[in-house]
This record gives structure tokens, sequence and C-alpha cells, in this order.
């Protein structure tokens, strides 16, 4: 069984521990429409995505 010669240190300790961070996701403001989006997804209100349009959505009154 593995037994540590030395006491961790407080140092390597936390630093071991500050990886484990949650991070919140990248979110920025779209400049035509305003509306706040994640990095690198579609937005989901207009359905473009890196200035171009890659989803159609229904409108209400397409049902």
């Amino acid at each position: 069984m593995g037994v540590p010669k030395r006491i961790t240190s407080k140092a390597k300790k936390r630093s071991r521990k500050a990886a484990n961070r949650w991070t919140p996701p990248g979110i920025s403001k779209d400049k035509k429409t305003g509306n706040w989006v994640r990095s690198h997804h579609v937005d989901p209100a207009t359905g473009m995505y890196n200035g171009r349009q890659v989803l159609t959505l229904k409108t209400s009154d397409e049902h």
C-alpha cells in the first residue's frame, strides 16, 4: 500500500483543487438583435450562426 513520504504542501494541495473549479459558459451579446448567445452556438431566437442563417424557425402564424 502506498504511503506518502512527505506531507503534501498547502500550495500543492490548493493548486490541485483549483483545477476543478467551475467556470461559467462564454456568453456574448448579438450585435444585431441584442440577444445573449452562448459562444459557438446557434442563436435560438433567430437561427443565425456566424452571420449565416442555419435554422429555419417557425413563426406563430405558420402552424
